[in-house]
């Protein structure tokens, strides 16, 4: 019976070597991710309806996706919730006009891409994509981080999407711009009825000094008269007494 050769099992592993290498060649590269993003992180998330609604009425949502094909800063964008919104006094969105709500939605984007743990570091205020004078104040302490407009205060904890050049993190209120809601007090005046009090005072100190002098003047008359009279009535007296 004839033996088998022994450069059998060496030709056939170098085959199947082969084989595999060939299979690895031509095996198609694993498809590249899609583009990002912005609002379908935001829908995928299921809970920023009214926040997309406002991110397409003002257009910033269609401007932030532009951008972030070019921008090297990238961007940081605090997320209210549907919830958010629904805290909000009735009418603070819809009484705001189209260019304020503009900037109410900038107000929520960062010019600048910042992780959870670069939050804690920031300088304030913080700029926002609604203008110079709109910033944040960004506070963090044992990472935790903290976001006030000075109106508004929330904790910010959770990242829906965290990778450069973009960050997403959910917010829990809406950012209110102090240049929007802040309280303005009006410069204090004195009440009308003080004014007329204190009017009325003077008005009563002159009535009564002027009522005054003609009394005096009226009694000092009169007893000049009187001295007068009975001087004249005491030398009648006395003429007679000497004729008589």
């Amino acid at each position: 019976m004839a033996s088998s050769s022994p450069l059998s099992p060496i030709l056939l592993s170098l085959f199947l070597v082969f084989i595999c290498g060939v299979s690895a060649q031509t095996a198609p590269a694993p498809a590249p991710s899609g583009p990002l993003n912005f609002t379908g992180i935001l829908d995928k998330n299921g809970q920023y309806t009214y926040f997309l609604q406002l991110l397409a009425q003002t257009q910033v949502g269609s401007q932030v996706q532009t951008q972030l094909k070019t921008t090297t800063e990238g961007f940081t964008v605090f997320a209210p919730t549907d919830n958010a919104f629904n805290n909000l006094k009735p009418g603070t969105v819809n009484n705001l006009d189209p260019q304020q709500k503009v900037q109410l939605v900038l107000y929520h984007v960062i010019p600048k891409y910042y992780s959870l743990n670069d939050l804690q570091f920031v300088s304030n205020p913080v700029r926002t994509q609604a203008g110079q004078d709109f910033g944040l104040n960004v506070t963090g302490l044992n990472n935790q981080v903290n976001v006030s407009s000075g109106v508004v205060e929330t904790q910010i904890n959770n990242a829906l999407y965290q990778k450069k050049p973009l960050a997403i993190y959910q917010a829990d209120k809406v950012l209110l711009p102090e240049e929007f809601f802040g309280a303005k007090s009006p410069a204090a005046a004195p009440s009308p009825a003080t004014k007329k009090s204190s009017t009325g005072s003077k008005s009563n100190s002159r009535a009564s000094a002027t009522a005054d002098e003609p009394a005096s003047a009226d009694n000092s008359g009169s007893t000049g008269r009187n001295m007068g009279l009975g001087f004249v009535v005491g030398l009648a007296l006395a003429c007679m007494g000497f004729f008589s």
